[in-house]
């Protein structure tokens, strides 16, 4: 046992009904008793902590200090039934790995608070499969059908702090009541019901203030995701990197893409997402023609056509769960119409005012205003809105057309740390190691009577990820052109000739 492992009282062993692809199996004695024999001792020694160990310890440090006296219960989550017998593939609760550098299913963070006002951290996972049971070799969920998990002590050497048996977590939370207990919730149903089970004999003004401590909890964590470390801004520099290379990819199979469809666009780029990465940060957007008008075109089943813009709104995400947010609009053929061309420069000019307004110190909505002036007084001058422009803006009379705000906070969530206090994120200040999204558009619906018929079924997007530092800002995703001239050029380089 590793010395950071902490020794809980022994779960009581599962029983296992053997199954095979759902349907149960007999087992004689005799294969039974054979299949506990025979195997290697596979433990791991002298292992070296993962990278962000360190980090992730001064991260339990300061939520610690923030909830003094109170216990912290923080689910990794469980696996959801997608049909039948089979499962999503599993991605961990953010603020679970933010805290312990793990990514696996079925486990919890416990931070139990100590005299001197301080907490011990335990972290319960599930074990290693059973030999001697038949655990690994029957159970679903078994080793030898999910694969190897670490050991307590491996993980505890790994992650650089106590872990103990997830299976003794009842038992340890329902031990000592006596402590406030707040759980970061909707990822385990199973922790939520023992928390409440904690508060079954409070009345309803009790209950009520301790719904209001678990949203304290979530809130406390989203606020101080709000500022990168260094660490941190590297895995999203990882993450927007391997995106521009999918760009790439993308740009290269527009071929294929014609004679199929927007599949083929998001197959080509999720390769590159699972290649270096864990998956896609989000459902790809590949949006060709008028699909590029709705928002969040994720079904990426309609036809690329030679003529049409292909919108393209991807990322992936890191095996360290933070995540790309990029956003191209480009000529399926390679070249800009006249028309599509003006779309998308006065996109470029808003997203360019958008980026510069991206500073220390300044309000976080300066960039969204700047970028939807500058979009307000292109729609003015071709005679779409009636101005003057401060009007249009007052009235928000631009949003038919532009319909979303310009940018977002990026990180471990593609809309990361939506829970934090609007007083420091929404109408708060920048500061230096935040990122955020900066991504204007310009959306033309197809059916829409009140611009003229060449411009109905446009859709122009152009998003970047943007690190605010200490001298102002940061492209992360400067690696993708951005202007029509260069997205052009860029085309030329990477379609057959």
């Amino acid at each position: 046992m590793s010395e950071q492992q902490r020794p809980e009282a022994e779960a009581e062993a599962p029983v296992f009904r053997p199954r095979k692809n759902g349907q149960a199996q007999s087992v004689s004695d005799e294969l039974a008793a054979w299949m506990t024999t025979g195997w290697a001792d596979t433990e791991l020694r002298d292992l070296e902590p993962v990278e962000q160990a360190g980090h992730t310890a001064r991260r339990r440090d300061v939520l610690s200090a923030a909830f003094p006296g109170d216990r912290l219960v923080v689910p990794s989550g469980q696996l959801l039934t997608r049909s039948n017998d089979t499962e999503y593939p599993f991605r961990a609760a953010t603020d679970y790995a933010y805290l312990t550098g793990d990514t696996t299913d079925g486990n919890c963070l416990v931070l139990t608070p100590r005299a001197d006002g301080g907490h011990d951290a335990v972290l319960y996972l599930k074990p290693r499969s059973n030999r001697d049971n038949g655990e690994f070799w029957l159970g679903g969920y078994g080793e030898l059908w999910t694969g190897r998990r670490n050991s307590l002590g491996e993980a505890a050497e790994l992650l650089g702090l106590p872990t103990a048996d997830v299976r003794t977590l009842p038992g340890v939370l329902g031990s000592d009541t006596s402590a406030t207990t707040r759980v970061v919730r909707g990822h385990d149903a199973e922790i939520d019901a023992l928390v409440d089970g904690l508060r079954a004999d409070a009345d309803d003004e009790a209950r009520a203030k301790s719904v209001q401590l678990d949203q304290d909890l979530g809130v406390a964590l989203a606020d101080h995701r709000l500022v990168k470390d260094e660490w941190e801004i590297a895995q999203l520099q990882l993450a927007v990197d391997a995106t521009v290379r999918g760009f790439g990819d993308v740009a290269k199979a527009l071929p294929q893409a014609r004679d199929t469809s927007e599949r083929y666009v998001e197959g080509t780029f999720f390769l590159r997402a699972r290649v270096e990465g864990n998956d896609v940060g989000y459902g790809t957007i590949a949006a060709s023609g008028a699909n590029a008008t709705t928002l969040h075109w994720t079904r990426n089943d309609g036809p690329v056509r030679e003529g049409d813009l292909l919108l393209l709104d991807a990322g992936v995400e890191t095996t360290t769960l933070y995540t790309a947010d990029v956003t191209r609009t480009m000529p399926v053929s390679g070249t800009f119409t006249e028309l599509q061309r003006k779309v998308y420069d006065l996109v470029y000019e808003a997203q360019e005012a958008g980026i510069a307004a991206v500073a220390p110190g300044r309000p976080f909505t300066a960039f969204h205003e700047a970028s939807q002036r500058v979009l307000a007084e292109g729609l003015v001058e071709w005679g779409l809105l009636e101005g003057p422009v401060d009007r249009v803006l007052e009235l928000g009379l631009q949003r038919r057309y532009t319909l979303h705000g310009t940018g977002h906070m990026l990180g471990m969530d593609v809309h990361d740390c939506a829970v934090s206090r609007q007083e420091i994120h929404l109408y708060g200040e920048l500061k230096p190691g935040m990122v955020l999204t900066v991504e204007p558009g310009l959306y033309f619906q197809p059916d829409d009577l009140t611009v003229p018929e060449e411009l109905r079924g446009i859709g122009v997007r152009i998003e970047d990820d943007v690190l605010v530092t200490e001298e102002g800002r940061t492209v992360m995703s400067a690696g993708l052109p951005r202007s029509s001239a260069d997205v052009e050029a860029w085309l030329a380089e990477r379609l057959p000739r």
